[in-house]
């Protein structure tokens, strides 16, 4: 059993963003760490984050991005307000379809759509998106009802997962319910990465969102180089 668990999710093909936090899971002292997918998509190194989680054989889900790219599907399963927002999407697919290499595609394929671990005496259950759907949102503002539900058939006590980008920590029907953030992408107005924490407690884990900072401006400008949207660029940079 462990005392303490790190939890990564939505990398996003940032690989400075995935350096970053790994060197700061090893400073708190963690050894387990469990990724929640959607390694690829938006950021210019795809094959590169595939690597570095394959390499330090990190239990890793596969995330709605995941699995289109390794199928070579043209629809990642993203949810998008306009049609200016679903034009750019279809921009990073194309590039990130073009740009992720063979034994990337096949690393990713194979990864499972959730897992399952323990903290401590409590057991944990790690999906990407929500144990219905792999690109299902679960925002902080939907309908108590809503976990309500989900808690009701949940075996585990603690969901973690992530799709959102947007870190959250709320217990419904006895289940506690985690949205880790976004290392590579993060969405509320942070541009630091950010992971979850779960360490040993008493009814559920003790919950902790970690940022941290990496030179984002750096892979800002990379993002720009690569031909990807610039308004990627500018999104990493203001995390909105």
């Amino acid at each position: 059993m462990s005392e303490a668990v790190a939890v990564i999710t939505d990398i996003h093909a940032n690989l400075p963003a995935l350096e970053a936090a790994l060197d700061r899971i090893d400073e708190l002292g963690i050894d387990r760490v469990y990724c929640g997918g959607d390694l690829v998509g938006y950021g210019p190194h795809p094959n590169e984050v595939c690597r570095l989680i394959e390499q330090d054989a990190i239990p890793t889900t596969y995330g709605n991005y995941d699995y289109a790219i390794a199928r070579d599907l043209e629809d990642c399963g993203c949810a998008y307000v306009t049609q200016h927002d679903r034009e750019l999407g279809q921009r990073s697919v194309d590039w990130t379809l073009a740009h992720t290499d063979q034994h990337s595609k096949d690393f990713i394929r194979e990864l499972p759509f959730d897992l399952r671990f323990d903290v401590g005496d409590r057991s944990v259950h790690l999906v990407h998106g929500s144990p219905r759907k792999v690109n299902e949102y679960l925002f902080e503002d939907k309908p108590a009802s809503l976990y309500e539900r989900l808690a009701a058939t949940e075996e585990a006590d603690t969901l973690v997962f992530g799709h959102t980008h947007k870190p959250w920590v709320r217990e419904y029907g006895g289940v506690l319910f985690v949205n880790c953030g976004s290392v590579g992408k993060p969405k509320d107005g942070d541009p630091r990465g950010a992971f979850a924490v779960l360490r040993r407690g008493a009814d559920h884990p003790e919950v902790t969102i970690e940022r941290v900072a990496y030179d984002a401006d750096a892979v800002a400008r990379e993002v720009a180089a690569a031909g990807l949207p610039a308004e990627y660029a500018e999104k990493l940079v203001a995390a909105a």
